[in-house]
């Protein structure tokens, strides 16, 4: 029998010099008032309303991105509602996206300047749908199949990326617009 000293819950674990402490989110704790108004802290300290008044519903878009720094932070959010419910997310940093140039100049070997285009401009097309919270995160999803679910409920779905493409491709089939605190769902046609 080995002493308690070799025993793992006496063993200290101990990460080397050069490896980087874990990651933490901020975390910030939004406590909405009998009147309206949102009472925000950030890691424990009062997050300061704007100039302009309390931050209210109305302003929860501009609170994340205040919060977040444009979406250049991630957070781990918690909402306390005056009913005792409390919804937590996990508020993405968007990555950095370079500008593509729309044209770019090149010479030809006779020294004139022309212009030629850059990569191919991408077809888009617009979903929008309502009654979600302001400023939450909202799911994107490309319906390419449907399945019937089982007599106990379950559904399993076997997916070829080659829907996803055919999809995308054609402009055909649903998609799905899902907020990640309200829960709202809205489904639209593409055409």
């Amino acid at each position: 029998m080995g002493s308690s000293a070799d025993s793992p819950s006496r063993r200290r674990r101990s990460t080397p010099p050069d490896e980087p402490p874990p990651v933490v989110l901020p975390h910030v704790v939004i406590t909405v008032t009998q009147t309206g108004a949102l009472d925000v802290a950030v890691d424990g300290a009062t997050f300061p309303p704007p100039e302009s008044g309390a931050w209210t519903r109305s302003t929860f878009g501009p609170l994340l991105d205040a919060i977040t720094e444009d979406r250049r932070v991630a957070v781990r959010i918690e909402v306390r509602e005056t009913d005792g419910s409390v919804f937590t997310d996990l508020i993405h940093a968007r990555k950095p996206t370079p500008p593509t140039p729309a044209e770019a100049e090149s010479k030809d070997p006779r020294g004139t300047r022309s212009k030629t285009r850059g990569k191919h401009a991408p077809d888009l097309v617009e979903v929008t749908g309502e009654g979600f919270v302001p400023g939450e995160d909202v799911a994107v999803a490309v319906i390419v199949s449907h399945i019937g679910a089982t007599g106990t409920g379950h559904a399993r779905a076997l997916l070829d990326t080659a829907q996803f493409k055919s999809a995308l491709r054609e402009g055909t089939g649903e998609v799905i617009l899902f907020g990640r605190v309200s829960g709202t769902t809205v489904v639209r046609r593409l055409l």
